[in-house]
């Protein structure tokens, strides 16, 4: 890599800054990644599951933990702080201050032998002080990187002068307590900030008792209860008497939506941890009653209403509605809890097992001195001051802010912001992208060898061990032909277990791995650069996924769970017996991008590939630019959506990277990942390295409440349409919300339904401070500091009616009067308006002709039609088809905000292929056996990546073969099951590894 490389610091090692770091380094620039504590992960690291797929947290997190330590183009830094920025961008100068870890890196092999001969402990914040921890430790098993450290103010040695037990029997003597701080300035381009936040303190709310009763809990606790990780292995137990409760309650908004302790706004996230939390808990612990007490369920991202629904009908969650919680006593005697509370106008005292309060999110504690060390602003809450229309853009040029660090945020929304501001802060340095060689490893010959086949059996703490016996499926593994190795792990995929499987391959000479653990759609590539970095093949590689099909599935019959473990590990030995060496192609690539869909998304993505100097062809299927901004009026941050919408309009007409097709819609999508065809309506042909999906949605047009047949019953968007033209006149106006939306239709939310018909109900008031408005809603969702919005509508009188879920308003014609009925759940009747005007907040569909896209580009799309991402949480802007992203709201409702932040990612992915001077084809594809082939042609229409083609044997022009384009095969096989000669055959699945594997499952394991 040349010194010249363009530069780029990521301050944060969290998922934000983890995330933002592999797609910078990945795009040919060099990042330093500075974190202040001994390890990156942050709090995704903590927690035990993810909603609302409940998949693993550090499952999933951990591969990129390894990839970003791995990465040659990112220097990772930890116990380091910045604490001087002089220059502009894209000359900054960045003073780093590498705090002391008394433990020399370079030497430490992270045995542990330290930790266990320290007699000093300490409250261990990664377990959130449930427990203790040693003065020298790691934070977490799978810490990256996995190398002690001393707390300096705990270590005897270092306060006292005395002990010094760890340097004397530490065998790599790697213990120095000599060890000072360092300070170097770093040259760089850019900055992004990604510091995290900070959890609410719960000792300010002291009506819970929280540190005084040990049976109230926060929710980061309580993450550890669940976690197999923490404290209690997994298992929910009461602190008092380590107990299993039966009875528990979750109480939400404790630091949020809160005047008296000057947090107003809603910390977004709390509702749906606290449901995943609940039904966690109630898998944990059979009989467990969960309840849950809220004033609004805030289930506003993509699955969340039906995470929400689910957990309401199928896990029996009981959900307190409109509850907040006054105050928790407890009985002296038994510690248990009394719970004051008003429900249906009365005020009830119910007794609970366990509290567990829901903490809001803070900025970060060193949020001040990140503002005055980066010279960035910060809003009126303390968070990093962005605007809707730049919302991952600081107050200083060439400083960009992502995760929560802006504002509380989801994991989702986080990573894909990550990505985003990878595009931001790669524009200032794009003339300076450099790629790092690969450097090539002599790779050991197995040609000829006798197989030697380790097996790796992860517990994956109690997600595997707590139903599978996995010292039993060792021991079983040790008996199968050709396995020399099997050991247990307790978490395969952590750094330390990389390093040990890299010694046994080497020490014990091993020419095929077995991993028994968790899905190989998330963690095959981990262990396959593991082979990589130990001299093997990456393919001599085979998964047994005893988590999703074993323990997750059968987590009742651990018998039974533990049988199917040792069957499928039979199976994978089986066919690695016969595994053998893949090779993948060098590809070329097109360094240019199709956008498709000109709205605000779509406009975003193109200026942001066009800006690091990408040609970019955006496809609009309508007669103009600006998509459904063009149709909003109200303003956000003081500018109107719509003025924002044409100014992007006259930037992408003048950039000279960008060529607009109006009236132009994708008829054939044909290609592979750097080298795609794009046939357009107009009868073009665009070859594009990487393509954007875009296309937004649309508003749901009514058919209920009398739309179309009365005038006075208008949308949002209508209702703005009217106040551009001057004041309206109605005195009384009704806003019906979740029309269209949290239905049997659309059981979703659309996100944005609440706080647009807030702005447009306070916009009224402030013209006709007379006019009577209501808003007749389930929940109000104004997450995030729109909960502003909803406060402002109280203070000017907006009156907000609650009415059943399965019970909207019904309005009816009455004469020439418009009547409005609606249950009000707080009075508990029913209430009768005569409206001048009803307003329907109108939900947000997809477009219909989806999937028609969705099939040209081989995407899926979810059950609500909108495209569907390569996986929820960390991959929320790809799809599984590589070269393919998603933004917008083409992915789900979203906000202006949103979408840009999002659009940025998209960018940023993209942008990571066609940046590559070339890219590898896929290692598992077709081959076809020539001497069999006898040119049928079956194959070539049963494929669908047009990857085979029937051509004339250049030797023998009468005869046919098929021919496999290594680039577009994608190794689906079915080619393998259509060929009627058996001709063709899947490299790594061949039919006698297929074979081996089903005959192995037909044998008996005892």
């Amino acid at each position: 890599m040349s010194e010249k490389t363009g530069a780029v610091m990521v301050v944060g090692g969290g998922i934000s800054g983890v995330q933002t770091a592999l797609d910078l380094a990945e795009s040919g620039f060099k990042v330093y990644l500075i974190e202040k504590t001994p390890s990156i992960g942050g709090v995704m690291s903590q927690l035990d599951k993810t909603f609302p797929t409940n998949d693993c947290s550090m499952c999933i997190l951990s591969p990129k933990l390894v990839e970003a330590a791995r990465h040659p183009m990112i220097n990772l830094m930890t116990m380091s702080e910045v604490v001087d920025v002089s220059g502009e961008a894209p000359d900054f100068k960045v003073k780093v201050r590498h705090n002391p870890r008394y433990v020399d890196m370079d030497k430490c092999v992270g045995c542990g032998i330290c930790a266990e001969k320290c007699p000093v402990k300490v409250p261990n914040e990664y377990d959130a002080n449930l427990v203790e921890r040693k003065a020298i430790y790691i934070p977490y098993a799978q810490a990256v990187p996995l190398k002690y450290s001393i707390d300096a103010s705990k270590c005897l040695k270092l306060t006292k002068g005395r002990c010094g037990l760890c340097e004397k029997n530490c065998p790599s003597g790697a213990v120095n307590y000599e060890d000072k701080a360092v300070e170097e300035t770093l040259d760089v381009g850019a900055i992004i900030l990604a510091p995290g936040f900070s959890a609410f303190d719960a000792r300010l709310k002291k009506e819970y008792g929280y540190g005084e009763y040990p049976n109230v809990v926060t929710s980061l606790e309580f993450e550890r209860f669940l976690s197999a990780t923490g404290p209690y292995g997994g298992h929910v137990v009461r602190p008092s008497d380590q107990k299993t409760p039966k009875k528990v309650a979750f109480l939400q908004c404790v630091g949020s939506r809160d005047e008296k302790v000057g947090n107003t706004y809603c910390s977004s996230v709390c509702c749906m941890y606290a449901m995943k939390q609940a039904i966690i808990a109630g898998e944990h612990t059979a009989g467990l009653e969960p309840h849950i007490f809220f004033m609004d369920i805030r289930a506003v991202g993509k699955e969340f209403e039906d995470y929400r629904n689910r957990a309401e009908k199928e896990y029996g969650i009981k959900m307190h509605r409109s509850s907040r919680v006054a105050s928790i006593h407890e009985d002296p005697v038994t510690k248990n809890l009394f719970l004051r509370y008003s429900a249906d106008g009365n005020v009830v005292e119910e007794e609970f097992d366990l509290v567990v309060l829901s903490l809001g999110l803070e900025p970060p504690k060193s949020a001040g001195a990140l503002s005055k060390i980066f010279n960035v602003n910060l809003n009126k809450f303390g968070f990093a001051g962005t605007n809707v229309y730049s919302p991952l853009t600081t107050s200083r040029p060439g400083i960009f802010v992502t995760g929560a660090f802006a504002a509380p945020k989801d994991i989702p929304t986080s990573v894909a912001e990550a990505s985003g501001a990878a595009a931001k802060a790669g524009a200032y340095i794009s003339n300076k992208r450099g790629h790092m060689e690969e450097v090539k490893k002599d790779e050991i010959d197995v040609e000829g060898q006798e197989p030697r086949i380790g097996v790796f059996v992860c517990d994956c703490g109690i997600n595997i061990k707590g139903t599978v016996d996995v010292p039993k499926v060792v021991d079983y593994a040790k008996t199968l032909p050709n396995v020399v190795f099997a050991e247990e792990n307790k978490y395969s995929c952590s750094a330390d277990t990389q390093g040990k499987i890299t010694e046994t391959i080497k020490r014990e000479k091993l020419n095929r791995v077995v991993v028994a653990s968790c899905t190989p759609r998330t963690h095959e590539p981990l262990f396959q650069s593991t082979l990589k970095e130990a001299g093997l093949n990456p393919y001599l590689f085979e998964m047994a996924n005893i988590r999703d099909q074993c323990s997750w599935i059968h987590m009742g019959e651990p018998e039974k769970a533990t049988q199917k473990a040792k069957d499928l590990v039979r199976m994978a030995v089986a066919k690695a017996r016969l595994l053998e060496p893949l090779y993948e192609s060098k590809l070329p690539v097109t360094h240019s991008s199709v956008v498709i869909g000109g709205g605000i998304s779509g406009m975003t993505a193109a200026l942001d590939m066009a800006a690091q100097g990408y040609h970019v062809d955006l496809l609009e299927r309508t007669a103009e630019l600006g998509g459904n901004a063009m149709k909003i009026y109200h303003e956000e941050d003081g500018r109107k959506v719509r003025d924002f919408a044409k100014e992007m309009i006259t930037r992408v007409r003048n950039n000279k990277n960008i060529t607009v097709h109006l009236n132009t819609e994708v008829k054939d999508v044909s290609g592979f990942v750097g080298n795609f065809k794009v046939k357009t309506s107009d009868g073009a042909e665009l070859e594009t390295g990487s393509i954007v999906v875009a296309v937004g949605a649309e508003e749901y047009k009514p058919k209920e409440f009398l739309y179309g047949q009365d005038k006075r019953v208008v949308t949002q968007l209508e209702l703005e349409e009217q106040m551009q033209k001057g004041p309206v006149a109605a005195k009384q106006i009704a806003m019906i919300q979740c029309v269209g939306s949290r239905n049997a239709e659309a059981p979703y939310c659309s996100r944005v339904c609440c706080a647009n018909a807030i702005k447009n109900a306070i916009s009224v008031k402030k013209a006709n401070p007379k006019a009577d408005v209501y808003v007749f809603h389930k929940d109000i969702r104004t997450y995030g500091f729109r909960e502003d919005l909803y406060k402002e509508a109280g203070q000017v009188g907006v009156r907000f009616v609650r009415v059943p879920e399965d019970k909207p308003p019904v309005v009816t014609k009455e004469g020439n009067d418009l009547k409005l009925v609606a249950s009000d759940t707080i009075l508990g009747e029913d209430i009768m308006l005569r409206p001048d005007l009803v307003v329907l907040s109108t939900g947000i569909r997809p477009h219909a002709d989806n999937e028609d896209l969705a099939k040209m580009l081989k995407v899926p799309l979810s059950k609500d039609k909108y495209f569907l991402e390569a996986h929820m949480k960390l991959r929320p802007v790809d799809f599984a088809t590589n070269g393919v992203y998603l933004a917008g709201l083409a992915h789900w409702p979203k906000f202006t905000d949103e979408a840009i932040a999002q659009a940025s990612g998209a960018a940023a992915r993209a942008m990571t292929v066609i940046s590559k001077p070339e890219l590898k084809s896929e290692g598992i594809i077709a081959a076809v056996n020539e001497d069999i082939c006898d040119g049928c042609a079956i194959c070539e229409p049963v494929c669908e990546y047009k990857a085979i083609t029937i051509v004339a044997d250049p030797k023998n022009p009468e005869k046919k073969k098929a021919v496999v384009n290594e680039g577009l095969c994608k190794g689906c096989g079915c080619c393998v099951a259509a060929c009627p000669s058996g001709a063709m055959e899947q490299m790594g699945f061949k039919n006698a590894q297929v074979i081996a594997a089903i005959d192995a499952a037909l044998e008996e394991s005892e």
